[in-house]
């Protein structure tokens, strides 16, 4: 029989479910609506097309909508272990996608391809930290690194897994 796993309390389950709703919610708009100076939807579609944007977007967004459905189907009851591990997985994945794609080449590895072309992207939006190997991770890069999949392996506009510019 498959294991069931329980959330801690109805309050942590709570704030787990917002969280992920937030995160599902932003997947789905981020490229799509301007969100003040945390996105630049004019230079995200300078640099794709319309049709490439459609389908990033299905990509990164819909395994998470599928996790989204069935925590709320599951809510305050035990989330059988496929759920459990489809969200450990999948949002491991985001995460991992998300320090390759800003953190490493922020941090230890310069990437000068995906600078420029971050600079054309996010060079308007916010940030706080200062430039570092030609690039700078924007604001909405901070929440989206502790749950997003916007950069699984790449940035949210190079569909290709876990491959280098």
């Amino acid at each position: 029989m498959a294991q069931l796993h329980f959330p801690a309390n109805r309050e942590i389950e709570m704030v787990l479910l917002a969280l992920q709703v937030f995160q599902v919610l932003f997947l789905w708009v981020h490229d799509w609506i301007p969100l003040g100076r945390l996105n630049d939807v004019a230079a995200v579609r300078s640099q794709d097309t319309r049709r490439r944007l459609v389908t990033v977007t299905l990509i990164q967004s819909v395994p998470w909508t599928i996790g989204l459905c069935f925590s709320l189907l599951y809510f305050r009851r035990p989330y059988p272990a496929w759920l459990y591990n489809w969200l450990v997985i999948s949002y491991a994945l985001l995460f991992i996608g998300q320090i390759r794609a800003w953190w490493m080449p922020y941090l230890f590895r310069p990437e000068p391809e995906r600078a420029a072309r971050y600079r054309i992207m996010f060079g308007k939006t916010h940030s706080f930290l200062p430039l570092r190997n030609g690039m700078v991770p924007n604001t909405a890069a901070y929440p989206a690194s502790f749950g997003d999949r916007r950069h699984v392996g790449r940035s949210s506009h190079e569909v290709k897994l876990f491959g280098s510019c």
